[in-house]
């Protein structure tokens, strides 16, 4: 390693680089999958569905500007976990530690699951595409972008640049053509979004129930949060966070909100409610209607949006497993950097986990209780940001989110939390509330009573040599004190 060379978390990214962190952060498999799971829990009503995407863009906007007051005023790599602990304390902060330990893993299971379903799908035109290939592709794409990540986030700016263009194009094609063909007016197309509210109404269980699919479509906007250490701090040439990250929200999510509701137009103008409700990949469906040719050409496109997903799920369940590691919460080995100013362990952490859950399950079916788990912690942020305001009014805030924003993302959250629970008891979500509790088994022994791993020391010295990692020389704790 070159001793000349300082370690550090590197602060270099800026505007165009924010925009494109935003939309490949959100955009991903949501929009190809959960347009199905949207209008099954709107019971095929059309209008109730189309209702549901747009809460579900206030749910996302609400929230991406409340974790832009966190990631600005606290502003290093995890900051999320450095806020609910600030807020509620180290036993909190440790449950939300253990419960993205799994979940961000698991999404990356998922996330290359369905990347490698899309890719390999198009060889199996006949039937379902065996599970073995798959899981040997997912594994493969899954360490490629534990390589990728391992190298720095810089080096991960080209991919985003055409990555974002290729999702916006298709997106933008399904858009564009849903639009031309409604202009037509004929009566096949035109038909389908008459008396959009005509069919039955759902009950307020599954309307919670569709909002969680479609917020899976929409969920990302926190991402701020776990790189915010990276973002260029004010100075010669440098672009002030509390300016650049609302304006890269402000840009992003508009463009976002507006291409997901022409492309569920879209998709409604050229297939019924039923079709849509049939089919697993609603895209490929729609393209093999409107143009045949380009059915092999729609799923290597989504597969190629997929993987960029992937590399920024990687990065940002790294970042929160640094920091907790800087915080005494992990194991030091966790907050050591590579020469690429890589948490290289973390990272490690993160793609293996993920691998166990690609050989052992399948989690696409778990979205509704993944974003169950994300509610609380969402409810949980807005509460923090109430209470930061009442009780360190002087805290220096550079940016600071508009009251009632706070209190809509906190009053839907609390009823994507309740609701569930109260009018749709399913084990499922008690099952997820105790395994929230399990961090207890962990917290209790090794951080409140601080019993000694000796094996765990001479451990990362032996990872230190193994891949030429080290502590950095300016942390984030150095300059953040609780």
């Amino acid at each position: 390693m070159d001793k000349g060379k300082q370690i550090k978390l590197k602060r270099d990214l800026g505007y165009f680089w924010g925009v494109n962190f935003l939309i490949i952060n959100i955009i991903g498999a949501g929009i190809f999958v959960s347009p199905k799971g949207v209008l099954e829990y709107s019971c095929m009503n059309v209008g109730v569905s189309l209702c549901i995407w747009a809460v579900c863009a206030v749910l996302s906007m609400t929230s991406t500007l409340c974790f832009a007051e966190i990631g600005i005023a606290f502003p290093y790599s995890g900051a999320h976990y450095y806020f609910i602990r600030r807020c509620f304390g180290p036993f909190i902060a440790f449950l939300n530690l253990w419960t993205s330990l799994f979940l961000g893993p698991g999404l990356a299971a998922s996330q290359a699951l369905l990347l490698a379903e899309y890719g390999i799908q198009p060889f199996y035109p006949s039937c379902s595409a065996p599970n073995l290939p798959k899981k040997c592709l997912a594994l493969a794409v899954l360490w490629i972008v534990g390589i990728l990540n391992s190298r720095g986030v810089k080096e991960l700016s080209w991919l985003q640049a055409v990555s974002t263009v290729l999702k916006m194009g298709i997106l933008g094609f399904i858009s564009l053509s849903g639009v031309f063909m409604l202009v037509r007016g004929k009566k096949e197309n035109v038909g389908r979004l008459q008396n959009a509210f005509d069919a039955e109404f759902p009950e307020i269980s599954q309307i919670i129930e569709a909002v969680f699919q479609g917020y899976f479509a929409f969920s990302g906007g926190g991402c701020f949060t776990y790189v915010a250490g990276n973002y260029q701090s004010s100075g010669v040439g440098g672009i002030k966070p509390n300016k650049t990250i609302p304006r890269c929200i402000f840009t992003a999510l508009p463009l976002i909100t507006v291409v997901y509701l022409l492309a569920n137009i879209s998709y409604l103008t050229v297939l019924t409610p039923r079709e849509i409700f049939s089919t697993d990949a609603v895209a490929i469906t729609w393209t093999d209607r409107v143009i045949p040719q380009l059915t092999w050409t729609v799923p290597f496109a989504i597969s190629a949006s997929l993987f960029s997903n992937l590399v920024i799920n990687v990065l940002e369940s790294a970042r929160v497993a640094y920091t907790a590691g800087e915080h005494g919460q992990l194991p030091l080995m966790f907050s050591t950097l590579n020469v690429h100013s890589s948490p290289f362990i973390a990272v490690l952490l993160n793609v293996s986990m993920g691998s166990i859950a690609i050989i052992l399950t399948n989690l696409i079916e778990l979205i509704n209780y993944l974003y169950f788990m994300d509610s609380i912690w969402t409810m949980l942020s807005m509460i923090g940001i109430l209470k930061l305001r009442y009780q360190e009014p002087n805290l220096h805030r550079p940016y600071k989110v508009f009251l009632p924003f706070t209190v809509i993302a906190m009053a839907i959250s609390l009823c994507l939390v309740l609701i569930p629970l109260v009018k749709s008891p399913k084990m499922h979500y008690i099952y997820v509330l105790l395994f929230l509790l399990s961090g207890l088994l962990f917290y209790v022994p090794l951080i409140h009573f601080k019993v000694k791993l000796i094996w765990f020391e001479k451990l990362t010295c032996y990872l230190q040599l193994l891949f030429n990692i080290c502590i950095p020389d300016i942390s984030d704790k150095q300059t953040h004190s609780f």
